[in-house]
């Protein structure tokens, strides 16, 4: 009777049942987080090492989570994870933005409330029970991604004691002068009827007309009369794309170095800049046009035209703002209406600011007969008026980026309003220098976000809206004098940490100002409440002092702000503001970006294209949370970032290949003791050497790329370790020796030992981005006992040891890998011809010359286990012309025949000596040997 021999491989006698199946499990590990609670016991745990502090930017709670959510907060669990397993404690304060226009739009949306029937508090606890709601969704969901934090103690910009902090930080900006109200033009949407910030605009391609108007000239100050015949049939030339503004107008700007030339037409004599006129009039269907005059622009200063269609007149004034670009050269000029005709038009003190259109984009009476209509119709019945006169001198469809409300999406406005500002021109260059000390990640950071300091207006911060914090002014009743001031500001945080931002709104104003003893200058007792709040931006961009200040684990400046590309002119730069503004420099030391998260195809994602990929229901619940992480790692992420089905499925195939690498290992060594089976790198053979070599060497790539926050060189280094260097190479030929040899043998041991610290270097490396597969492996892997097995995050980064280095074993084990893949071809040549079926029934006779054939006569016991055939001999090349000529090896010719002998049971090898042995009649020597 034949003997059964499985039980003297060294198979585990169950297979590892590391299956993936993500969706189930990884859930279950949640559940054994949250018993376990990871997070607090991990601070717990680094208590006395020193702190490392990233503040989180706090996403708007008006939606479930998307992509570009997940891909932001899984980078910051990376990184925070990396730097508690690198000797750093590492508190992670979850936070969230709650007011303003974004939570408004969507809780009168999806509850159909109306904010003007509602009272005011009544519709603030609408707003903060919408915002919760998302809040607690969020972090669900963030929790699902496999990210930890203190979702328990999170910060909220709705909780009265960040509202308090908020209030002191605008208190002592205003304390400096650099908060004024004043009569400005801002972006202003007529559908959300609120002033919005230059971060809550994004542009879109828009078509639309342009008109070249004329204004007839109603006095020309004597600077024509003499040089041209007909005065009273002159006119000045504007080119506009916005013809609703032409209400508000009341100059026409030139630059005072163009030359301005006098053409004579068919339409009257057309005052523009020479370089112009050709193209005007080409547009204008002129084609018989004479110049009879020219000036340079400063000598037509002062000139009076007659408004098109309101008594009213247009002064010519001068500005460096006008250039040729487009148009005429005669720059239309409306200070209610866009900032850089506000400014020109502060030198020259007669001229009015006039807003012809209302907070719902309608026109006032001051636009005379095309009153209350909707400004966009306003445009076509102001060009066919301006036809019907004669003053339209032609019309031209063009395509424009134009500015739209982030929230509605709908076009927005410049409008002049009374707003709340803060100057940054007060301290617009400490916040440059104050740039300048920060490392920014990538570099390019630093130069765009200085640009965008450099080049920007004073910041609105008062908006429109009921739901956010109010701005803490009164108003004198009499004189209308606003009253801020370090008693108001101290008594209004007292209140405000008490009771919250409602308070603004309960209580009485001129018993509050008594309380405190205050009347106004004018001697007025009398006080009225501001109904504005403080632009969101600047509830976030408060976060700094509410969050870093007051907390426990706060330290200010923290370490690092980690957020979207897009917030160079968010967050970033509101932080930045407010900082500098109260104390002097920046609230971060590092800022790292990211791209933004587009299609397949590089498209933005939105519901209209249908190309959106939810995070939750497409990805964690049908892939797993895992291979989301390794997605967000995949890709050189400060850039744009692509996602797809394909792109999740390639992932899918390389987790699994990452995945079966530590499931083989851990295969195989279920049976060792790193304490007592441990074989020393001295003692181990030497392909097992050159495994831990180069494992030392993907130590150290990985590391570096940690510290440099480039995450996809680490997705490459591994991915390459576990397939190439691992799976197709180490681990396929350590095979043999790891089943036939005895269990406890030195060669099966120090195998053993190789794959143990791989698996134990590898799990802790993979620890910050598979955050659930990594602790499953924990859970299964033998232990040292100077692991701590509570969890992987509780153990330390390997180590790259600088003095393990031996080029001349990785320089051989490279050359026999060279060799192997020749052999490799040569194999597969054959089973291709049918010569041989599996690669262990076949015999490899190698023919080689000079340092080839040495190197093969001197490496001859280890070809048949790298090769994984069961016989290979080696002789001098005989220049015959059969078998396969290696391409990547110099002066080598395989060929491949089916191997003599029989098969071995144990082994799989065929072999003459299968039989020799009466005790063991099935296998071969080297096995009969082993069992013996």
């Amino acid at each position: 009777m034949e003997k059964d021999y499985s039980s003297t491989l060294n198979l585990p006698q169950t297979e590892f049942p590391m299956r993936g199946n993500l969706p189930k499990k990884e859930p279950e590990f949640l559940e054994e987080f949250e018993s376990k609670d990871i997070y607090n016991k991990l601070l717990e745990k680094n208590k006395d090492k020193p702190l490392f502090v990233l503040h989180d930017g706090p996403p708007f709670a008006n939606g479930d989570i998307h992509t570009g959510h997940a891909l932001n907060k899984i980078l910051k669990d990376i990184i925070i994870k990396h730097k508690a397993m690198n000797g750093y404690k590492t508190p992670y304060i979850p936070g969230w933005d709650t007011h303003g226009l974004p939570i408004e739009t969507q809780a009168i949306k999806k509850l159909g409330v109306n904010r003007f029937e509602e009272g005011v508090v009544k519709f603030r606890q609408v707003c903060k029970d919408f915002a919760e709601q998302y809040i607690k969704n969020h972090i669900v969901q963030f929790k699902r991604l496999g990210v930890i934090g203190d979702y328990e103690h999170p910060y909220i910009t709705y909780e009265p004691e960040f509202e308090a902090k908020q209030i002191e930080v605008f208190g002592e900006i205003a304390k400096k002068g650099i908060i004024y109200k004043g009569l400005k033009p801002v972006y202003w949407c007529p559908d959300c009827q609120t002033a919005l910030a230059e971060a809550e605009i994004e542009y879109q391609e828009d078509s639309t007309y342009s008109i070249y108007v004329k204004f007839k000239v109603s006095d020309d100050k004597g600077v024509l009369t003499g040089k041209i015949d007909d005065i009273s049939d002159t006119y000045f030339v504007i080119w506009t794309t916005t013809t609703w503004t032409l209400p508000g107008n009341v100059a026409i700007c030139l630059n005072k170095d163009f030359t301005y030339g006098v053409y004579k037409t068919s339409k009257g004599n057309l005052i523009m800049a020479k370089e112009m006129a050709d193209s005007v009039m080409a547009k204008s269907e002129i084609t018989d046009y004479s110049l009879i005059a020219e000036f340079n622009g400063a000598e037509l200063e002062g000139i009076l035209c007659d408004h098109p269609f309101l008594d009213r007149k247009s002064m010519i004034i001068l500005g460096d703002h006008v250039t040729l670009d487009a148009g005429t050269g005669c720059v239309h000029t409306a200070p209610g209406f866009g900032m850089e005709d506000f400014m020109v038009c502060q030198n020259y003190k007669d001229l009015p600011i006039v807003v012809s259109a209302d907070a719902k984009g309608c026109m006032t009476e001051e636009a005379g007969k095309f009153a209350g209509l909707r400004y966009e119709e306003a445009n076509k019945k102001i060009a066919i008026d301006l036809s019907e006169t004669g003053a339209l001198l032609s019309t031209e469809k063009i395509k424009h980026q134009y500015p739209h409300c982030w929230r509605c999406k709908n076009p927005i406005i410049y409008r002049a309003t009374e707003q709340w500002f803060a100057s940054i021109d007060a301290f617009k260059d400490k916040a440059v220098e104050a740039i300048k000390e920060v490392n920014w990640v990538p570099k390019w950071g630093e130069d765009r976000i200085t640009g965008m300091v450099q080049d920007r207006n004073d910041w609105c911060i008062s908006r429109q809206r009921t739901w956010g914090v109010p701005i803490p002014i009164f108003y004198c009743k009499k004189c209308n004098k606003p009253i801020i001031n370090e008693k108001t500001i101290e008594k209004i945080v007292e209140l405000f940490r008490e009771k919250g931002s409602n308070a603004w709104y309960e209580i009485d104003e001129n018993a509050f100002m008594k309380e405190l003893g205050i009347k106004c200058e004018c001697g007025c007792d009398e006080f009225i409440k501001e109904t504005d709040i403080m632009d969101v931006w600047f509830d976030s961009g408060s976060s700094h002092a509410a969050v870093l200040d007051q907390r426990e684990d706060g330290v200010w400046p923290c370490d690092m702000y980690l957020e979207g590309n897009d917030q160079y002119r968010g967050w970033f730069q509101s932080s930045l503001l407010t900082a500098v503004a109260t104390k002097g420099k920046a609230p971060y030391k590092t800022v790292l970006t990211h791209g933004m998260v587009v299609d397949g195809e590089g498209k933005k994602m939105s519901k209209s294209l249908g190309n959106g990929i939810d995070p939750i229901k497409d990805i964690c619940d049908k892939l797993g949370a895992d291979i989301l992480r390794l997605w967000v790692v995949s890709s050189d992420y400060k850039a744009d970032v692509r996602i797809s089905q394909d792109i999740l499925k390639q992932i899918s195939e390389i987790y699994r290949k990452i995945r079966n690498t530590a499931r083989y290992i851990l295969g195989n060594i279920h049976d060792f003791n790193p304490d007592t089976d441990m074989v020393s790198y001295d003692n181990m053979l030497e392909i097992d050497k050159w495994a831990i070599l180069t494992l030392n060497n993907v130590v150290d790539k990985v590391l570096k790329s940690y510290d440099a926050y480039e995450y996809h060189i680490l997705y490459h280094t591994i991915h390459n370790f576990c397939v190439v260097d691992m799976s197709n190479f180490y681990l396929d030929i350590i095979k043999d020796r790891l089943y036939t040899e005895k269990a406890d043998s030195v060669g099966r041991r120090s195998a053993q030992s190789a794959m143990y610290k791989i698996l134990d270097a590898l799990v802790k490396m993979l620890a910050p981005v598979l955050a659930f597969t990594t602790e499953e492996i924990w859970k299964e892997m033998p232990h040292s006992k100077d692991d701590d097995t509570y969890s992987v995050l509780f153990n330390d980064m390997p180590k790259y040891d600088k003095e393990l280095n031996d080029e001349s074993i990785i320089n051989k084990w490279e050359k026999i890998r060279t060799v192997k893949d020749a052999v490799a071809k040569a194999l597969e040549i054959a089973r291709n011809e049918k010569v041989i079926g599996h690669s262990l029934s076949a015999s490899v006779k190698l023919f080689a010359d000079n340092e080839t054939y040495n190197f093969l006569v001197e490496n001859k016991d280890i070809w048949e286990t790298v090769f994984i055939v069961s016989n290979v001999d080696i002789e001098k090349e005989n220049n015959e012309k059969d078998g396969y000529v290696a391409d990547n090896v110099d002066n080598l010719r395989v060929i491949v025949s089916a191997a003599e002998g029989e098969k071995c049971e144990r082994c799989w090898m065929i072999k003459k000596s299968v039989g020799t042995d009466n005790e063991h009649p099935t296998i071969c020597e080297r096995c009969a040997n082993a069992l013996k």
